[in-house]
């Protein structure tokens, strides 16, 4: 009789398939990445939800708007440099909030379309801002003023050194 995954009938191993836990393997429970990606998943999913219920916009469309009020006239691709994320879904956040008048685009310099919030984007984010807010208190919430300092600095010397590494990768590809 082949080996059972779960002990179930139903969950018969094929013949050649690895049906018991490899003797070296990650512990799912200690292994910080995979508990940073569960943390960071759980909180992008709660404030979507929560964001589409109220605002019928979504996170994107947050971070955007986010990313405008303290910095406004960028760019999308500035927008899209600014929060690291995939430039298409910039643009395409940046065309639904212009569609919503949340957002105007303006004529700079060279060709750039400098990004403002209008007055009505102005009061999206303002009623946006304490469902992301939440996320930080869910994260920040048993610490203190001085341990969530040295969190946060923790956590942007690892995204430097998370970019250095991926230099070094992408050299290292070059040269082939």
């Amino acid at each position: 009789m082949p080996d059972q995954r779960d002990g179930s009938p139903s969950a018969l191993v094929p013949d050649g398939a690895v049906g018991e836990p490899l003797e070296v393997s990650v512990d799912p429970e200690e292994f910080t990445p995979r508990l940073l990606a569960l943390l960071s998943n759980a909180l992008v999913w709660r404030e979507s939800r929560e964001l589409r219920q109220r605002f019928s916009l979504g996170t994107n469309e947050w971070r955007v708007l986010s990313s405008l009020a303290s910095r406004p006239g960028m760019s999308a691709t500035e927008v899209s440099e600014f929060l690291d994320m995939n430039k298409a879904v910039v643009s395409k956040s940046v065309n639904v909030l212009v569609e919503r008048g949340l957002v105007v685009l303006s004529d700079g310099p060279r060709g750039s379309r400098p990004l403002y919030l209008t007055q009505a984007g102005a009061r999206m984010h303002d009623g946006m801002l304490p469902i992301s807010m939440r996320g930080q208190e869910i994260i920040l919430g048993q610490l203190s003023e001085r341990e969530s300092k040295q969190f946060n600095a923790l956590l942007r010397g690892m995204l430097v050194r998370l970019k250095e590494e991926g230099l070094r990768d992408e050299e290292a590809l070059a040269a082939g």
